[in-house]
């Protein structure tokens, strides 16, 4: 094996691809990705791969491998967002920790850099169950920080009544003339929840309506009187998911309203349209990732509309030095 972190590249999709296919079979993270989600994840013009990416590689095969991703704009804390992950063959060896110690470091010199004396965490994430996982964490000097829940609703069984709309407002598929609106309507909605700092018109573009897993005609707004976008939901697909499990699942990618038009039943309303819209389309079942302490009460919606957990997700934190 190489003993040192080379960078990795678009060139490289295919291996990284094949990686966390072999993490997929052995940990069911239930997170299929194909070579077209790996080639855009390398291409984000906010990744630096040159200097926040790192393989590490047995003769041809990439073996693990880690992402740092650098935190533009700092609210509480700066945090840095990572992805890593070491192939089913090659753990309990030590590259766990290495990778861990690689991350630490680039988010440091990061820091160090663009945002000298903040407060900032380097974080982890991975299956809630994962004893291996776990250790390494504890092992790091990692806490839990933050939990999530994978659920799932099954629309081969399933048909959702559709409540009706707050009053004041007009239900409609998504419109590509009000992209611009709904970004805005997006950083309102989010601005109280954690971790979340505006999202500019390169993330906008590169992972929201601009991502190849988009699907305008399962999206849906909900407009004030004035045409302005109180509540949006934005849906996804992605094919990789399809190819492995045979569901063709429509994923919740984005569900938020204005926190002037909360407590009105905007999101319930909104989705139950994409469900019976992704029902009408022959999609097996929907799929969303919620956080546990979400402030607005989500988790509760989702239950009470017939979701149900299906895997379980957990963010470690370490204070960076």
């Amino acid at each position: 094996m190489t003993t040192s972190f080379t960078p990795l590249d678009t060139a490289y999709a295919r291996d990284l691809a094949n990686l966390r296919a072999e993490v997929e079979r052995a940990d069911g993270t239930g997170q299929c990705e194909d070579e077209a989600d790996v080639f855009q994840q390398l291409t984000d013009p906010k990744l630096d791969v040159a200097q926040n990416t790192a393989g590490l590689w047995q003769g041809s095969q990439l073996v693990a491998y880690a992402m740092v991703y650098a935190p533009e704009r700092v609210g509480d804390i700066a945090r840095f967002d990572t992805a890593a992950t070491v192939h089913p063959d090659w753990r309990r060896q030590g590259i766990g920790r290495r990778l861990v110690d690689w991350m630490r470091s680039r988010a440091e010199a990061i820091r160090a850099e663009r945002h000298p004396g903040a407060p900032a965490e380097l974080l982890i994430d991975g299956p809630a169950g994962n004893a291996g996982f776990a250790a390494l964490a504890r092992h790091a000097r990692f806490a839990p920080s933050r939990y999530w829940f994978n659920m799932t609703y099954d629309l081969r069984a399933n048909r959702p009544s559709a409540p009706g709309v707050p009053d004041g407002l007009r239900l409609t598929p998504f419109e590509p003339a009000l992209d611009e609106a709904i970004r805005h309507a997006h950083n309102d909605a989010f601005r109280d929840h954690w971790n979340h700092t505006e999202t500019d018109r390169t993330d906008w573009e590169t992972w929201f309506t601009g991502a190849r897993s988009f699907r305008a005609g399962l999206s849906c707004l909900l407009l004030d009187a004035d045409g302005s976008v109180a509540a949006y939901l934005l849906a996804d697909e992605y094919v990789a998911d399809r190819a492995v499990t045979g569901d063709r699942a429509c994923t919740i990618g984005h569900l938020g309203t204005r926190q002037s038009h909360r407590g009105r039943g905007a999101a319930r309303a909104l989705l139950a349209h994409t469900l019976a819209e992704a029902g009408k389309q022959k999609y097996d079942k929907a799929e969303l990732v919620v956080d546990a302490a979400n402030p607005t009460g989500a988790l509760g919606l989702y239950e009470r509309m017939g979701f149900t957990t299906e895997r379980q997700f957990v963010t470690y934190a370490r204070p960076l030095d």
